[in-house]
């Protein structure tokens, strides 16, 4: 057990960055997105849950737009085409299945 805040953060893009816990099956991220930060358009295999802790985040899932603000969700199908763009500060937390071998920072 440990506070997912004390995992070093992996970079993930120009203002965005993501504090990530591995168990044998899935990922667990914290995601800190700052004002105007952008996530390119990208897809992966895993399933992906991502809620909003904090601020507003615009997302394209699938070619469809939604804003999802304070204790929103959305489940986002593996292989499908999704982006990001924050409007301002951002906290959100990311599940993934499987595990994101490739966001392993320890």
């Amino acid at each position: 057990m440990d506070n997912i805040r004390n995992i070093p953060a992996k970079h993930l893009t120009e203002g965005v960055d993501g504090h990530y816990a591995h168990g044998e099956r899935l990922t667990l991220g914290l995601v800190k997105l700052q004002p105007g930060s952008i996530v390119p358009l990208h897809s992966h295999p895993h399933e992906q849950i991502t809620y909003i802790v904090k601020g507003s985040l615009n997302m394209n899932i699938g070619g469809k737009e939604y804003l999802l603000t304070e204790g929103m969700y959305h489940v986002i199908p593996s292989n499908t085409l999704h982006n990001a763009v924050a409007p301002e500060y951002c906290e959100a937390i990311d599940v993934f299945n499987p595990v994101r071998e490739d966001y392993r920072t320890r």
